[in-house]
């Protein structure tokens, strides 16, 4: 993890989506500088899932604004803003099941020309998930859960983005798959200087990947810091981080809560 200080890449102002009548997020505002991992934590059903969707434009905002590199965004149609280079990795990957593995990755490519580019960039990402170039021919359905996930990150970086939407990468993967890929997604970042902005239910791991982390409750901002400081924080030990305090001794020491499956 890197500390970046670069100019913004994103911006939301005062958003507020809704789904009918429920309000899912409320006057939401934050910023994704250029360069980093940013998170967003919060309780399912807490609305960041949305958040995502209202910066891809798959839902128009009721309030505020949205700027991406500069420039409004804000209820674009979504294909527009993947033109302008912003990707979203949804919930659940979304691979075409019936296509092959190759095949995904040239869609996440369709608002590309530079063939070479595209070819390059496919071997690139082979690179980053190896197991893909060997199930390159296979149809993307019958790839286990841990390798849709890789094929969904690999074809939105197969779009040459400037920013990720990475929603859950880890759903329904064994710890150790969430720690590959988790690994490969601060490798992105790191080499190519990819922005990302993360939601993820595993908050240890979100935020040992992450420079920045909001806290979402109730579809409002409560909170927001760097990685390292909310670490700290009492709060984030105990109700996202499964830690409680220690009182045997009147110390302010941190055990592990016990969790059963």
């Amino acid at each position: 993890m890197t500390t970046m200080d670069g100019e913004a890449i994103l911006k939301l102002s005062n958003v507020e989506s809704a789904y009918g009548p429920i309000r899912a997020i409320r006057g939401v505002s934050l910023v994704v500088k250029t360069g980093q991992i940013a998170t967003v934590l919060g309780s399912n059903g807490a609305g960041k899932t949305t958040i995502l969707k209202t910066v891809s434009g798959i839902i128009d905002p009721r309030k505020g604004s949205i700027e991406f590199k500069g420039e409004a965004i804000t209820a674009l149609d979504p294909a527009l803003i993947v033109k302008k280079g912003l990707s979203h990795v949804p919930e659940g990957r979304e691979v075409f099941p019936l296509l092959s593995v190759h095949d995904n990755l040239l869609m996440g490519a369709y608002t590309r020309s530079d063939r070479d580019a595209v070819a390059r960039d496919m071997q690139s990402v082979y690179g980053y998930f190896p197991i893909l170039k060997e199930r390159e021919h296979q149809p993307a359905g019958l790839l286990s859960g841990g390798q849709q996930q890789m094929l969904a990150i690999s074809r939105a970086l197969m779009a040459n983005p400037a920013l990720i939407l990475l929603d859950e990468p880890s759903l329904g993967l064994s710890p150790r798959l969430t720690k590959e890929i988790f690994e490969i997604v601060v490798r992105i970042n790191r080499e190519r200087g990819t922005t990302m902005l993360l939601v993820e239910q595993n908050a240890n791991m979100a935020l040992n990947a992450a420079d920045h982390g909001y806290v979402l409750e109730n579809g409002r901002i409560v909170m927001d810091d760097s990685c390292d400081r909310l670490r700290e924080k009492d709060d984030i030990k105990e109700f996202y981080l499964g830690m409680k305090e220690d009182g045997a001794r009147g110390e302010r020491r941190w055990k592990k809560k016990k969790t059963w499956r």
